[in-house]
């Protein structure tokens, strides 16, 4: 019998925003630290792993870590809320053929948004 698992690793990159549209303090330019949650399923191959933590690391500090982190997300994503990071985040990763699941974007301490394909 094949048996799925899920796997999740954690990274935080800081980035600068505005939402011109939003009534309140987002209207005017601001940062975060954001954390992200990058969750993989799949089947449990005969190795006993999904993804190898370590490739799954490299694969989104390099497609997205890297082009996100001290940047203004406004330069590279339309209308950049929460949940359009979160959901460009997932969009650049299945594109490279990782099998994600989740994607988890804390934009603070106390506030997430959940994308799933």
């Amino acid at each position: 019998m094949t048996r799925t698992a899920s796997v999740t690793r954690s990274f935080s990159f800081d980035a600068a925003h505005q939402l011109p549209w939003h009534p309140g303090k987002c209207a005017r330019l601001h940062g975060h630290t954001y954390r992200l949650e990058v969750t993989a399923t799949g089947p449990v191959g005969t190795n006993g792993i999904v993804i190898d933590f370590a490739d799954l690391k490299s694969a989104v500090e390099r497609d997205l870590i890297d082009r996100l982190d001290h940047t203004l997300l406004n330069d590279s994503i339309d209308n950049p809320t929460a949940e359009r990071v979160a959901l460009h985040i997932l969009d650049t990763l299945v594109q490279r053929g990782l099998p994600v699941t989740r994607i988890r974007l804390w934009e603070t301490p106390d506030c997430c948004v959940e994308v799933h394909p």
